[in-house]
């Protein structure tokens, strides 16, 4: 039996019409070229950052100075510096935070329970001490 498959074996490689023939592969070897040029054109678009730097501290940078606080809490009492402020005070405490930060951002944190009515009374005066970057904090669930 051997020597049987050792003679199909050699009429293959021999071009003889046999169950064994040669596996073309100029099918494979294309879709190879192909594939490695595809690789070669698209590494060329990707765009490495280059080698980490360590930056240089500025020495003339200014700080950003932090924001102006209003806190409302669930009672609809308005907080501004840890104290409890009463509705004709707001508009004097608004006053002197921005005179100690006149480029300061006003950041209104409103708990969920408190009424629409404070958070529009508080953007409302500061609208009219002429702060306009105003923020309401939330919570990211």
């Amino acid at each position: 039996m051997s020597r049987r498959i050792l003679s199909e074996a050699s009429r293959a490689v021999a071009g003889d019409d046999s169950p064994l023939q040669a596996i073309d592969l100029t099918p494979m070897l294309d879709v190879v070229f192909i594939l490695l040029i595809f690789f070669i054109v698209t590494a060329s678009f990707v765009k490495l950052p280059g080698p980490q730097v360590e930056l240089v501290a500025a020495v003339s940078a200014v700080a950003k100075k932090p924001a102006m606080l209003v806190a409302i809490d669930r009672h609809d009492v308005i907080w501004m510096d840890k104290s409890p402020l009463a509705d004709n005070r707001i508009k004097f405490a608004l006053a002197r935070l921005q005179a100690e930060n006149p480029r300061g951002s006003l950041v209104i944190q409103v708990d969920k329970a408190a009424s629409i009515g404070r958070l529009a009374l508080v953007s409302g005066i500061a609208g009219q001490l002429g702060i306009d970057d105003i923020s309401v904090s939330t919570r990211h669930d």
